[in-house]
């Protein structure tokens, strides 16, 4: 009973703390193309663009080895990040004012399943799935409704 009661606990500060902390984040994920040259700077990263008809790829590396990489449709919208590395990204950095959300659909995940293993959570509004290990680490977030037309979630890799 009182883990259950430290868990809610824990649950509602990590909540808390997302909604304090998510000012200080530029609003990445459905923000702007130019929220992408704000990304490279705040996390110090090279990056290479990767231009297409249906979207345009901006790829980051991270100084320890994390790749990051923003889809940005023709509208200018970022509609998906996806990470691959030895690091987590900052999150808080990548998803901005989606943080939230995404906070409280991984918890809902941990909290059904348990405190291990990867996690798929997915909305109207947004999916995120993350997985991986210390040293291994790969994820991806996406807004279904800022997808390109035509075009496939599976690209956000």
């Amino acid at each position: 009973m009182k883990a259950d009661r430290r868990d809610w606990l824990a649950y509602r500060w990590l909540g808390l703390a997302c909604l304090a902390l998510s000012p200080l984040a530029h609003a990445v994920l459905g923000g702007a193309a130019a929220t992408v040259e704000t990304d490279k700077a705040r996390m110090f990263a090279s990056g290479t663009v990767q231009p297409g008809a249906q979207y345009t790829v901006h790829e980051m590396t991270l100084p320890r080895g994390t790749v990051v990489r923003e889809f940005v449709n023709p509208a200018g919208v970022v509609f998906g990040v996806a990470w691959d590395g030895p690091a987590m990204p900052d999150l808080r950095q990548l998803l901005g004012d989606h943080l939230p959300e995404a906070a409280s659909g991984v918890q809902a995940v941990r909290r059904a399943r348990g405190g291990i293993g990867p996690v798929s959570s997915s909305s109207d509004t947004l999916v995120i799935q993350s997985g991986g290990h210390m040293g291994n680490f790969r994820g991806r977030a996406y807004l279904p409704q800022a997808l390109p037309a035509g075009v496939s979630p599976d690209v956000i890799q």
